[in-house]
């Protein structure tokens, strides 16, 4: 049975803590690294529900790709939803584990398995990571849809190849316009339209896309845009970080369990439909 260091030493060889954007907090947040891990769970978010998870499967130690503190703290009492986190993963000694835009960058990373979930090849990053001689690592990803389809059943697909959340999928464009080529990034991507428009797709599949960017990126440029719930364009990447680490594990020899958390922990729990014609 492996030690938490040799796990986090093998997560961190698939996930260098070096990739990550110099704001992002990614690394081990509590844990004894002599302790023994048996029980791996892989999470999206670090909330108490998937915590609570944690306790209840027994795990040693709790894998999210969203960081628990990110912006920093001076107090981890359990007077605080975050405080609460913290000490029922000492209190069960739990440890937790974050690769955030470590993971976004990696090849394969967020946005492969986010293509591979609505059916598509990747071709590339949608902006490469200068550092990467082979150009495969970076932000974002460019794919292709094979046979291409017209949006509204692209659309489709996307909403069929993740998770269901209570927001759905959001469309901008025309319907009937054939969908070849496409952009994706896990997560929020409003940030790079500008590398989209350069990139020459027909789509862009991301999460959390504002009224004024969008609004903007319409009128610039006839791409598409498929907004899904941020927690469902990462989700997909918990089984790839899984195979990662199973992969180490039959490499070293380990008994070692994994399980990714299917509860979903998208804030929006709920929506109401309104009578709509386009």
């Amino acid at each position: 049975m492996p030690n938490l260091s040799d796990v986090i030493t093998a997560l961190e060889e698939v996930y260098p803590p070096q990739w990550a954007e110099s704001w992002d907090a990614v690394g081990l947040v509590c844990g004894d690294p002599q302790a023994e891990v048996s029980r791996v769970l892989f999470a999206v978010d670090p909330v108490q529900a998937v915590v609570d998870e944690a306790v209840e499967w027994g795990a040693d130690l709790v894998v999210t790709h969203h960081p628990l503190y990110l912006r920093g703290t001076t107090s981890v009492a359990a007077t605080t939803f975050k405080g609460r986190v913290v000490h029922t993963l000492i209190t069960n000694g739990i440890a937790l584990h974050v690769a955030h835009t470590n993971a976004d960058h990696a090849d394969p990373g967020v946005s492969d398995a986010l293509a591979e979930a609505v059916g598509l090849r990747v071709t590339g990053p949608l902006v490469p990571d200068p550092t990467d001689p082979l150009g495969r690592r970076g932000t974002g990803r460019i794919g292709l849809l094979e046979p291409p389809l017209p949006l509204s059943a692209f659309a489709a697909q996307v909403a069929a190849g993740l998770p269901a959340t209570a927001a759905g999928v959001r469309v901008s464009g025309d319907p009937n316009r054939l969908v070849s080529r496409v952009a994706v990034c896990g997560g929020s991507g409003d940030s790079l339209f500008a590398d989209v428009r350069a990139a020459g797709v027909d789509a862009y599949v991301t999460a959390d896309l504002r009224h004024h960017p969008a609004s903007e990126a319409a009128e610039a440029a006839p791409v598409a845009l498929i907004d899904a719930a941020h927690w469902a364009t990462e989700w997909p990447w918990l089984a790839l970080a899984e195979r990662a680490l199973r992969g180490a594990a039959d490499e070293r020899g380990w008994a070692l369990e994994t399980k990714v958390s299917h509860r979903v922990t998208d804030p929006w729990t709920a929506h109401a439909p309104m009578s709509f014609t386009a």
